[in-house]
Parts: structure tokens; sequence; C-alpha cells
């Protein structure tokens, strides 16, 4: 059980389900650069698409790095085939609609709609987009922007994460961090569920809440 004043929810690997989508796109860049696809694909989750360049080929100018980004989140905002919800994040976006909580995503406005639509989930009114930090994760820009357009210290809130660079992130920015999902495993998490059904929510009368965590959980 974790007390907290705020969520900032992390949206791919996290409320929604996007490898589809991120395999295909990764892959076909992948082999249009000369890399090797499955390598790639262990360290494309959590950071924008032009950090994750750069630790591809990291002699590469980054202005291509820029470019490509813009070509891959168009790619990205039209292929939504087989994007799904993870499962549990109807039923916590609810629990939670009414509690301070900020999503905090390496996709752009587009992306992050288009996303969050195909998956069936309402979209969180305070949201922290690519276009709105000048670094990526696992810089902590976003989460720290994100408390603070909630109002609340770092120390107050909860990060929901699934990758390695979000985990980073998260800690990074002073934050308790539940890592969600089979990739969030391995970088230990203060707390791992498989996914938000392992998650109750219950307010207090402090304004706070606790969050409950399933006994099956790691």
């Amino acid at each position: 059980m974790l007390t907290a004043r705020a969520f900032l929810l992390d949206m791919d690997g996290t409320l929604v389900n996007s490898d589809a989508v991120v395999e295909r796109c990764w892959r076909r860049w992948a082999e249009r650069n000369g890399l090797d696809p499955d390598e790639a694909l262990k360290v494309v989750h959590g950071r924008q698409g032009y950090a994750t360049m750069a630790a591809l080929l990291p002699d590469r100018p980054m202005e291509l790095n820029h470019a490509d980004n813009r070509v891959m989140l168009a790619e990205e905002t039209a292929d939504l085939d087989g994007v799904v919800p993870v499962d549990g994040a109807a039923a916590f976006l609810a629990a939670i609609a009414e509690l301070p909580h900020a999503l905090v995503t390496s996709a752009d406005e587009a992306l992050a709609q288009a996303r969050m639509g195909a998956a069936g989930l309402p979209i969180p009114v305070t949201r922290v987009t690519a276009e709105r930090v000048g670094a990526s994760k696992p810089d902590p820009e976003g989460f720290l922007k994100g408390a603070a357009e909630l109002g609340f210290a770092p120390a107050d809130c909860l990060v929901f994460e699934d990758s390695q660079a979000g985990i980073e992130a998260g800690r990074a920015a002073g934050m308790r961090v539940v890592g969600v999902g089979p990739r969030a495993a391995a970088f230990a998490p203060d707390v791992h569920v498989q996914d938000l059904t392992e998650l109750r929510v219950e307010p207090t009368a402090d304004g706070s809440f606790l969050l409950h965590v399933a006994a099956s959980a790691a």
C-alpha cells in the first residue's frame, strides 16, 4: 500500500498497449538504417524517437534524428492497428477521474490523442506531451512539469511507468514509481504489477489517497 496525492501516468505500455505498432515502425526504421531490428527494439521504449535514434546511431547528426522522428510520429499516428488498452486501464482511470492526475508521455499531442482514442480511454485533462519538454525521458523534466502543473511536490506524486527510461526519469524526479507490465520488473520500481487490475485506489479524508496493490503482485 502506498500513500500519495497525485498520479503521473505514462501512456504506452502503462495505459495503452501499442507494442504492435511500435515494433512495425521501428523495424522499418532500423532496416532502412542498416541496424538489427531485434537489437533496436530493446531500446526504443520510453524515450522520444529522436533520443532513441541518437542512442542507436551516436555519430549521426541530430538534425537527421529530428527529421526522422517527425516521419516516425506521423507513421505511428496513422497506424492504430493493434492498439488496445492495458488490462484494467479503463477502470483505473475511472477510479482516479476526480483525483489529481496527469499524463506524461514521450508521444506528441496528436499521437497521444490517437492512441488513447483507439484504446477507448479518456485522455487526462492535464498532460505533458513531447512538444512541452526540452529533454526526453530518462530526463525528469516531464514528470517535474506534470507535478508542478498539478500543484504538488515531487515526493507527493506516484509515477506509473513500464520502461527503463521512464522508471529512471521518475526516480530522478524524486518520485516513487509503480512499474507496470513485464518490461518494468527488471528495473526495480518501488512496486511492480503485471497490469492495472492489480491496483485499487482509496481516497482518504485528508485529500491524499491510498494505492492498494494486490498481494499477488511483485
